[in-house]
């Protein structure tokens, strides 16, 4: 895998080599964890990956905001945002505690 950006087309190429699936079978197994993890978030759920972190969705209200350009102040709707916490184990590896 590259340095700067791990692709979804490199992570289905790990896949292949670790597990010994095909290419199809690696890319398949790979968007359907994806839609899995996204229809969870799209209910609400908390979405918990041992060793990795978890995902969650928090509610922001609305509240007024300001252009950085000009200076004009402006609304922000309430909206749904997704945060993801890492877990210590992947803290640990990226190296900040």
């Amino acid at each position: 895998m590259s340095n700067e950006t791990v692709t979804r087309a490199e992570v289905t190429d790990a896949i292949v080599r670790e597990v010994g699936v095909t290419r199809q079978e690696s890319a398949d197994l790979l968007d359907r964890t994806l839609e899995l993890i996204g229809a969870a978030l799209e209910h609400e759920e908390e979405v918990k990956l041992a060793r990795f972190g978890n995902f969650v969705v928090r509610s922001k209200s609305a509240r007024e905001g300001r252009n950085p350009k000009t200076g004009e102040e402006a609304p922000i709707a309430a909206r749904r945002v997704v945060t993801f916490r890492p877990s210590p184990m992947l803290k640990a590896l990226v190296g900040r505690d």
